[in-house]
């Protein structure tokens, strides 16, 4: 059930999108004046997306939960939208029922761009498709076979639901409203409850139904829509978003400051990547989960204090009135087209407000971390020295895969802890009998960046571009191929090992020019749909949308491996930079089909010299999205990472520069 909440919260990331440009529109639309002609065509525009938002949450979750991500799915969930939209209309229920269009319940004049009825309308277009998207009917019937029946199931489903909507829905009306409206007769201490709430339930994918209610046309109080339309109350409207902004461009990097100055000493570079990079992000964006979830679970006291940090900074926004709102989330971006909304209120004391939740969040974070001893990133505890020595001298005979395989093999809890084995192009993903068994701290002294641990059975553990031979390490132990635990005199497996030149300490400063490694749209790493490349746990980089089958080398170097499932390829520099080439995510999962390797392991490529051919239209027809990462995995060795801004380009065209040493 948590699983199926979180794939609703990436579902919903598709539709939520799609606001910023009505932001963009309605907030350029305002700025130049919105009583314009100019800026009435503009305000408009933006509006034309907010009033069918509840057709793109039913698009969006149509098409993101079903199994393939396949058209019908999307065709469904419009189909599935409709129909209640149009019935449940007081208009046509007025014909219905044979009575005035004003005796009709008022409850039924939400339905209209409701975005409850979007999700759910999404929901159950999904559920018939991942059912039925491959029934076979008899010949008579066979054009209506497969994908095709199920938007007439999606239809057929809706008549009911719309039916037993008829009478159920002015009482769902009715909690709802009665949910939202007990908060609002708060004031600001419900904004500050809301606040509260909406972070604790981040780790659940929860807060996204949390914000239905208060930030869209749920229970009447559409705090964004209203916001956004200029249609609300001017130091009213706005309050349960205003007091994000204080806290996404301010209040978490200053906690990812305290939590880098707490960083063991050898921990600080490592961490202070980490952190640096999640703090930007938090910043500009609003997008906070790479911040979040780097102490969410290693740290959850810390996570509560964050959730209670939020509800003070919604709960003391309000209170004065200080409003400001967003389409996408509360960074700097945001905060500069909503100060000329025609709603926003004293804009620029949030700012203010900012600063005052900068100080609380790093003092906060400094006291907590250091009064509780928690674990943030940089603070774990290392395995016993003197246990790891001598593992490594018994075992000094064996490859550094087997000592590492041997080092997580103990930390998963042994063979009668694991289910299934297996791994992509940069992690191990396993499904164990219980993940609460595996030590987290000693996998981490392994040498691996990052472990997630997704539910109760399945778990992944990044390991980076030498993930095979790790994998094949650990399977050999699991076959009894190798002993679990060294030996003196074990002997080495056969050496699969790549070479990598290891650029010394004193080394000095490099500069290598990054090509494209396709034609298509420059993309930022931290955009793409895949929480490991987009938090930069591998390392930083680039990505590109292709659009034409040709991967090229992003740099000149040697190449230095080629996953067997020819999806992924490594580069290594002259000046010591491991470069991963990663087409596509999840595409381990076709099994090499789509791709052929156009160079030889070995190989001294130039940049621009083509290695792989991907078929991208195959690889979307599969459900993949054909994103492909360009990532540099030994950060420990770069200085600075610049990317280009995102624009459309072909490949070999100069796109980021990194500097290294």
């Amino acid at each position: 059930m948590k699983d199926y909440f979180q794939r609703i919260g990436r579902s919903l990331m598709l539709p939520v999108a799609t606001l910023p440009a009505a932001a963009l529109l309605i907030g350029i639309g305002n700025w130049i004046d919105g009583k314009t002609t100019v800026g009435v065509f503009l305000v408009n525009g933006g509006t034309a997306i907010l009033d069918n938002l509840a057709l793109l949450f039913a698009i969006g979750l149509a098409l993101g939960m079903s199994e393939r991500q396949d058209g019908a799915a999307a065709v469904a969930g419009l189909v599935a939208y409709i129909v209640p939209d149009y019935m449940l209309n007081p208009t046509q229920l007025a014909t219905l029922l044979h009575m005035k269009v004003s005796a009709v319940n008022p409850a039924f004049t939400a339905i209209h761009n409701n975005v409850l009825i979007g999700i759910i309308a999404g929901l159950i277009a999904a559920a018939l498709f991942n059912r039925f998207h491959e029934t076979k009917l008899p010949m008579a019937l066979s054009f209506f076979s497969g994908k095709r029946c199920v938007p007439i199931l999606a239809a057929v489903t809706m008549l009911v639901v719309t039916l037993v909507m008829l009478f159920v829905w002015p009482a769902v009306y009715g909690a709802l409203v009665l949910f939202g409206t007990s908060i609002a007769k708060l004031g600001w201490v419900g904004a500050g409850l809301y606040g509260f709430f909406n972070r604790l339930l981040i780790p659940t994918g929860l807060h996204h139904a949390l914000n239905a209610v208060f930030w869209f046309n749920v229970a009447g109080i559409n705090d964004m829509g209203k916001w956004l339309a200029g249609t609300g109350v001017k130091g009213v409207t706005g309050m349960y978003m205003a007091g994000f902004f204080p806290v996404m461009m301010f209040g978490l990097p200053a906690g990812a400051y305290a939590i880098y100055r707490n960083a063991k000493p050898q921990n600080k570079k490592k961490t202070g990547s980490l952190m640096l990079a999640g703090a930007f992000a938090s910043f500009f964006t609003g997008v906070s989960e790479p911040l979040e979830f780097s102490f969410m679970f290693v740290a959850w006291p810390l996570y509560v204090l964050h959730a209670i940090f939020t509800g003070l900074s919604l709960a003391f926004a309000a209170a004065m009135h200080w409003t400001a709102g967003f389409s996408f989330s509360a960074g700097f971006v945001d905060f500069l087209l909503s100060t000329r909304m025609p709603l926003a209120h004293l804009p620029l004391m949030l700012l203010v407000q900012g600063i005052v939740m900068a100080g609380i969040y790093y003092f906060g974070f400094d006291f907590a971390i250091k009064r509780f001893d928690l674990k943030t990133p940089g603070r774990e505890d290392d395995v016993a020295l003197a246990d790891d020595d001598a593992t490594d001298v018994a075992g000094a005979t064996d490859d550094k895969y087997l000592r590492q395989g041997r080092r997580i093999w103990a930390a998963i809890g042994g063979k009668d802890n694991i289910q299934q084995m297996g791994n992509c192009t940069t992690r191990l993903r396993w499904k164990l009998n219980d993940t609460g068994k595996i030590d987290q701290p000693a996998i981490k002294a392994a040498g691996v960046p990052a472990v997630n641990v997704l539910d109760k059975h399945n778990v992944q553990i990044i390991v980076g571009t030498e993930v095979q031979f790790v994998e094949d390490a650990l399977e050999s132990i699991y076959r009894g191929e190798v002993p679990a635990v060294a030996t003196a005199g074990v002997d080495e497996i056969a050496g699969n090992a790549v070479d990598v030149l290891t650029p010394t300490d004193d080394a000095e400063t490099t500069t290598t020019t990054f090509a494209a490694v396709a034609t298509g749209r420059l993309v930022k790493l931290s955009d793409v749909a895949d929480d490991t490349f987009a938090g930069k746990v591998l390392g930083d980089g680039y990505a590109v949308e292709p659009s034409a089958n040709t991967i090229v080398s992003p740099v000149a170097g040697k190449l230095t491996m080629v996953f067997p499932t020819k999806h992924a390829f490594g580069v290594t520099t002259d000046s010591g930079l491991e470069i991963l080439v990663h087409v596509g995510i999840n595409t381990v999962e076709l099994d090499g089909k789509p791709f052929e390797v156009l160079a030889t392991v070995g190989d001294e490529l130039t940049a621009g010299q083509p290695v792989l051919d991907a078929d991208i239209q195959a690889i979307r027809d599969a459900g993949k999205h054909a994103t492909t990462m360009v990532v540099v995995t030994n950060m420990d060795h770069v200085d600075d990472v610049q990317v280009d801004a995102v624009k459309n380009v072909d490949a070999g065209d100069d796109v980021a520069v990194v500097k290294g040493h």
